[in-house]
């Protein structure tokens, strides 16, 4: 095992940070920390690297191949950080700020310079930016500082890499190259690594595991494919990417809504309780024509040709919004206006009841 927390909290005067997490990382993984702002995601990274330690308690422990840490300072953990603003020193070329971490080391572990040469230039080739050494931090793209911040972090040869949003502050394009690029990093060197970011499609994209965070607690880890497609919360599954939610109730084993009927897993729920049901935009099938007795009807509001898929804007007959993806080729079969009546019908739905878990 790599990493370990157990039963960690820490709070903030009044404000709770984090409560009563527990979460095992393995060794050689890459895993997401995703979350809202708030959720606690940077304060559990930050206790892990040292930065802040978790509230004492006689349980709580944070493990480093099975020895706990919890205690010891930032330098004593053998952990790379890189902050979402680079962090770099301005008045150092790139060379200089890559071999700060081994210069500042106590003279007795301190390789020489010829060592020191030969790991830097071995870095700036791993992270494509082999003849930049004598540069400064101004003269580079926030791609390149980025990448330059990462290399800084491996120098000292890291157990742990730990990245706090590092690619918040850049544009979309180049942070889906710089995600790429950090994916096939970590493939090459297998060094455990932990990310916190917000967004959705980057944990999703690049992790081996994602850990969903909200309020403090820790909402589901699991592969990617996994949190998504089989979310175990109304959190999760509203949280990572679109969906439609309607209102409805129970009655004999499925949840009742408008025309549209939703098979339980679990028909011991009593009826008349309320359910809630989520439907991804892609999950829905739509058409000019009523299907079957399940199907709800709404109108056309608003039509996004941009992208791989349309996405549409509907209004059902209770005015309440729904969102639709459909491929190119079949809105063009449809031949959809402004205005059209259409029936969509749902083909893969989750169910929330409160207090069940369908």
């Amino acid at each position: 095992m790599s990493i370990e927390v157990k039963n960690i909290s820490k709070t903030f005067g009044s404000f709770t940070a984090l409560k009563n997490i527990s979460l095992k990382i393995e060794n050689g993984e890459l895993i997401s920390l995703l979350g809202p702002s708030g959720s606690g995601k940077t304060t559990l990274l930050r206790v892990i690297a040292g930065m802040e330690l978790p509230d004492p308690s006689p349980d709580s422990q944070v493990l480093f191949f099975g020895e706990d840490v919890a205690n010891r300072p930032v330098g004593d953990r053998k952990v790379g950080f890189v902050f979402q603003h680079y962090a770099l020193f301005k008045h150092m070329s790139v060379y200089e700020n890559i071999a700060f971490g081994l210069r500042v080391r106590p003279r007795a572990l301190r390789p020489n310079e010829a060592t020191i040469r030969e790991k830097v230039h071995s870095l700036l080739a791993l992270i494509q930016l082999e003849g930049f050494g004598s540069r400064f931090p101004k003269q580079l793209s926030g791609g390149q500082r980025q990448r330059v911040a990462l290399a800084r972090a491996l120098a000292i040869e890291p157990q742990v890499l730990l990245l706090d949003e590092p690619f918040g502050a850049l544009d979309a394009k180049v942070r889906k190259g710089l995600r790429d690029w950090l994916r096939g990093l970590h493939d090459e060197l297998n060094t455990t690594t932990i990310l916190v970011t917000h967004d959705q499609e980057e944990a999703l994209e690049v992790s081996d595991r994602v850990v969903v965070m909200n309020q403090a607690r820790i909402e589901q880890v699991g592969a990617p494919a996994e949190v998504f497609h089989h979310p175990e919360s109304e959190f999760v599954i509203d949280f990572l990417g679109n969906v439609n939610v309607f209102q409805g109730r129970i009655n004999q084993g499925q949840a009742v809504l408008e025309n549209m009927r939703v098979k339980l897993s679990d028909p011991t729920i009593p009826d008349g309780e309320q359910a809630k049901v989520y439907v991804r935009p892609n999950d829905i099938t739509i058409d000019k024509n009523s299907i079957g007795d399940s199907s709800i009807e709404a109108s056309v509001t608003r039509i996004n040709r941009a992208g791989v898929q349309a996405k549409l804007s509907l209004a059902s007959k209770n005015n309440e919004e729904i969102r639709v993806d459909v491929s190119m080729e079949r809105l063009l079969e449809l031949g959809l206006q402004l205005g059209d009546t259409v029936y969509v019908h749902p083909t893969k739905a989750r169910v929330f009841v409160p207090d069940y878990t369908i």
